[in-house]
C-alpha cells in the first residue's frame, strides 16, 4: 500500500511574541500544519508542543480546554462564521464554551472586542451576510481574541480581501500583537504580506520545510532553489528597475515518491544525489536553515 504524506518531517518552534510565516504555493502543506497544531486534523506521528505540554496525545475533552490558549483565524472569514447567529452569539459563544463569566460579562466583552477590531457595539445585533468582507474578518480575529489566547493561527486570513482591505487588517493585527502580547503564526502565499507582517518565515513545498529564517535574511539573500524563484516572482511597483527571473521547469515530483529531494525534477542544478538522498533541513548560518545538497557539510 503506498500513502501519501501532505506533511512530511516538518520541524520549527515558534517563539513567544513573535510571527512565524509559512509560505509555499496552494497544496504545499501549510494550512494542513496550521490545523494539526489546533488538532483539527489528527497527526498520524510526531509530535506538537505547546508550553512544554504534549498537544498530540491529549484526549479530546483536555485538547478543548487547550484550545482556549490557541486560536485560528480562517481563510474564508464568510464561511467560518455561522450565517444564522448574529455577531453578539458568535462572539459569545467561545466563552459560554469554556465557561467563562456571567451573561452581562459576557455582553460586556462582546462590546470591549468590538470596538478593539474598529467595529461598533450596534453591530453585535446584526448577522454576518450584512457586513463586508473586510468587516467579517475582523469579526473572525475578534472572536479569536474572546478567550485571550496566547497563540493564534492566521490561516491566509487577508487572501480573500481586496489590497487596501488587507493593509487594514494586518495593521490590525500587529497593533493586536503588541498590545496584547500575542504570538502568530501566519499562514500565506503572498510573500509580500509575509514580509510586512512576519519576524521568521518557514518555505514550504510539498509538505515539507525547505528554507527557515528571519525574515530580512530570506528576502535578502534566499538560499533554496524554490524559494529564490518565488522571490523573482514578487512584482516591484518600479518599471525601470530589472532583474532576473527564475522560471522553473519541469513536471512536480509525485507526492508518493520516498526518496531523493522533492524539488529535483523543477532544480536547475539536480544532481545525482538529488535524485538519491533526500537533504535535511540544517543551519548554514546563524538562524538560517536550508534543506539542499548545494549547502550540505559533508
Amino acid at each position: 500500500m503506498t500513502y501519501v504524506k501532505a506533511v512530511d518531517g516538518v520541524s520549527f518552534e515558534v517563539l513567544e511574541g513573535e510571527t512565524l510565516g509559512i509560505v509555499g504555493e496552494s497544496g504545499c502543506g501549510k494550512s494542513t500544519t496550521g490545523r494539526m497544531i489546533m488538532r483539527l486534523l489528527e497527526p498520524t506521528s510526531g509530535s506538537i508542543q505547546f508550553d512544554g505540554e504534549e498537544l498530540s496525545t491529549l484526549s479530546k475533552k483536555m485538547m478543548r480546554k487547550k484550545r482556549r490558549d490557541i486560536q485560528m483565524v480562517f481563510q474564508d472569514p464568510y464561511a467560518s462564521l455561522n450565517p444564522r447567529h448574529t455577531v453578539k452569539k458568535i462572539l459569545e459563544e467561545p466563552l459560554i464554551v469554556h465557561g467563562v463569566g456571567n451573561a452581562k460579562e459576557r455582553k460586556e466583552k462582546v462590546e470591549e472586542y468590538l470596538e478593539i477590531v474598529g467595529l461598533n457595539n450596534y453591530h453585535a445585533k446584526r448577522f454576518p451576510h450584512q457586513f463586508s468582507g473586510g468587516q467579517r474578518q475582523r469579526i473572525g480575529i475578534a472572536r479569536a481574541l474572546m478567550t485571550n489566547p496566547k497563540l493564534i493561527i492566521a490561516d491566509e486570513p487577508v487572501s480573500a480581501l481586496d489590497v487596501s482591505i488587507q493593509a487594514q487588517v494586518l495593521n490590525l493585527m500587529q497593533r493586536l500583537q503588541e498590545d496584547l502580547k500575542l504570538t502568530y503564526i501566519f499562514i500565506a502565499h503572498d510573500l509580500g504580506v509575509v514580509r510586512h507582517i512576519s519576524n521568521r518565515v518557514a518555505v514550504m513545498y510539498l509538505g515539507s520545510v525547505v528554507e527557515l529564517a528571519d525574515s530580512e535574511s530570506l528576502y535578502a539573500e534566499p538560499l533554496h532553489p524554490y524559494t529564490k524563484a518565488l522571490l523573482s516572482a514578487v512584482p516591484i511597483p518600479d518599471p525601470t528597475y530589472e532583474r532576473e527571473k527564475i522560471i522553473i521547469t519541469g513536471d512536480i515530483s509525485s507526492a508518493v515518491s520516498e526518496s531523493g529531494c522533492k524539488f529535483q525534477s523543477r532544480c536547475p542544478y539536480s544532481t545525482v544525489t538529488c535524485k538519491m538522498v533526500t537533504p535535511e533541513l540544517i543551519e548554514v548560518k546563524p538562524g538560517h536553515s536550508v534543506a539542499c545538497h548545494l549547502y550540505s557539510t559533508n
